[in-house]
């Protein structure tokens, strides 16, 4: 048990399964049943040649080759065999089944100097891929958090710094996959609430209510935080100091400040699930979002992280009612991805299981930015709107029109899948019926529909406003089909839900702060019983947009020469 930082993450039997013959077990009964066949017959102790063991000749260099490079941290080899060869095996081995068990690799491997350490790596695939391409049980649900436990306490127990070395990539890989793998199981057990389980499944989940939870998903991503001083680095880096004078040995090895990085993003994540909207932004108000993701080169090539990061800070402004906020930090993002994919750089070398969740977190973030847009209107990059006009231009024109139907569809589609910190499983009452348990993506969704339709009579408003440059009260109330007296306090709230907090880069990095500013398009005052229209429309900047287009027109003209080229060859 780490003292320090106060969490215990042993596991064995206790938790309500076993590990099989020699501590091993798949979790697959099939498979279970083989190996057990194979040890009682004496196959457990030759090597994987003849052995019975079902591993390709390919898969045996794979996984000799990942045992030398992690062993020798050879970063440069683990990133090509975990980028390419594992992937390319996957496919064309293991695309619908497991991957090789922790005792068929022992066989392979072979029980060396560092060969724990090894495994523990190599089960954080094994699981990964599970979850990606098969139906995980409650075993290997189970038995993949006791992994994660032991890989925890491998880099957080330890005095010194565990010599260790792995890619970028992977160590995101293994925050994003560890609050996936507890959203996925959160959900699973859900389940349980609504009676989709099976008994014995409902079974286990009571004898094992401490797995999986949030408490100690929250603990281990702050206690990488911690061990890592990212925060005190974070704060020297925009300070323009070398971060190097405030971290400890720990800070200043790249797993531990990468691992630490990332556990920021995923608090973001794991706090946005959980509906803490404001702690969400407050975890990474160290983190520049206008400078150090895009320009941090070993930030900048983990292009999954950088689109988690905005896409959650920008739903988070969205949810506290800071449009305007949620508008400039999805543009950023979206913008970067723009030049990207034009340029061809950077996109094309993260063609990995990562990219289906970043073109949809894409299409989310566009989802959003077009909510925004119709809640606080405001001029946006050409080539953005766009794109935006294209994906959800009939959308974009409902919600003008004031259809809630279209806000609730455009909610399910840009919102995560929330989660409750509640692990209890609700048995039923005397009567034999189970109390019924508010789901949290329903809370959610109650929440922004309340706040449009507070802001549906606003949008019928200004409709009516950029049509006039002074209006009679009475006129105005007529065509809304209210009294006057109701039109003002209708007026009053739409002065009000155009003023929101906004960010400025003078009041610190800090995403929380800001100052009020109204942001709509049109402004009014009342002069006795006359409205006053004034259209606070900026004009349009023609010049950027035309140097814009011959940006594009040249970047085109390089690559279509560089084809031409290619092809003379």
């Amino acid at each position: 048990m780490n003292r320090e930082y106060g969490y215990d993450y042993e596991y064995g039997n206790d938790y309500g399964y076993n590990y099989g013959y020699n501590g091993l077990h798949s979790g697959d009964p099939r498979q279970d049943l083989e190996y057990e066949k194979s040890y009682l017959t004496g196959g457990g102790g030759s090597a994987a040649v003849g052995s019975g063991f079902n591993v390709p000749d390919v898969v045996h260099e794979f996984l000799l080759r990942l045992y030398k490079a992690i062993t020798e941290r050879n970063v440069y080899e683990i990133h090509n065999l975990y980028e390419n060869t594992f992937l390319q095996l996957t496919e064309t081995y293991y695309k619908e089944r497991p991957w090789p068990t922790e005792g068929e690799v022992v066989h392979v491997v072979g029980e060396r100097e560092h060969f724990k350490t090894f495994i523990i790596f190599y089960k954080e695939l094994y699981f990964r891929h599970i979850y990606a391409k098969c139906q995980p049980t409650i075993e290997q649900r189970f038995e993949s958090y006791a992994n994660y436990c032991a890989l925890f306490n491998l880099l957080l127990n330890d005095e010194e710094p565990v010599p260790i070395e792995l890619p970028n990539q992977w160590l995101w890989d293994i925050i994003d996959e560890f609050i996936y793998q507890f959203q996925s199981f959160s959900l699973y057990r859900m389940k349980a609430n609504a009676g989709k389980l099976s008994e014995y499944e409902v079974e286990q989940l009571k004898l094992n209510l401490p797995i999986w939870n949030v408490h100690s998903v929250l603990n281990v991503l702050h206690c990488l935080v911690d061990k890592s001083k990212i925060n005190e680095q974070l704060k020297e880096y925009n300070a323009g100091r070398d971060p190097d004078l405030v971290a400890d040995e720990f800070g200043r090895q790249t797993i531990y400040k990468m691992l630490g990085y990332f556990s920021l993003i995923g608090l973001l994540r794991l706090h946005s699930l959980l509906g803490d909207y404001y702690h969400a932004v407050k975890v990474v108000e160290n983190i520049d979002l206008h400078r150090q993701p895009l320009q941090n080169l070993s930030v900048a090539r983990v292009l999954a992280c950088q689109t988690t990061t905005f896409y959650y800070v920008g739903f988070a402004y969205m949810m506290m009612r800071r449009y305007a906020d949620a508008i400039r930090t999805f543009c950023n993002i979206l913008s970067y991805l723009q030049r990207t994919l034009q340029r061809g750089q950077i996109y094309q070398q993260f063609r990995t299981f990562q990219m289906d969740l970043i073109d949809k977190q894409t299409d989310q973030m566009y989802a959003s930015l077009n909510i925004c847009l119709v809640l606080h209107p405001q001029r946006i990059d050409e080539s953005i709107l766009s794109v935006l006009q294209e994906k959800f231009g009939d959308s974009m024109s409902k919600m003008q029109r004031a259809d809630l139907k279209e806000f609730e569809a455009a909610f399910r589609f840009a919102c995560p899948k929330f989660l409750s910190p509640v692990v209890t499983i609700v048995e039923p009452d005397m009567s034999g019926e189970t109390p019924v348990r508010i789901d949290p993506w329903n809370q959610q969704l109650r929440v922004f529909m309340d706040e449009i339709s507070q802001q549906i009579q606003t949008l019928v408003i200004r409709s009516y406003l950029k049509l006039y440059t002074t209006m009679p009260m009475s006129k105005l109330a007529a065509f809304l089909e209210i009294d006057e007296d109701t039109l003002r306090v209708q007026l009053l709230c739409f002065k009000h839900k155009m003023r929101n907090l906004v960010w400025n880069r003078t009041q610190g990095n800090s995403g929380l702060e800001g100052e009020f500013e109204s942001g709509s398009d049109v402004d009014f005052y009342i002069d006795k019983d006359m409205i006053l229209v004034a259209d606070t429309k900026v004009a349009r900047r023609y010049g950027e947009y035309f140097l814009r287009q011959i940006h594009k027109f040249e970047e085109l003209y390089r690559i279509a020469g560089s084809i031409q080229r290619t092809n003379t060859i």
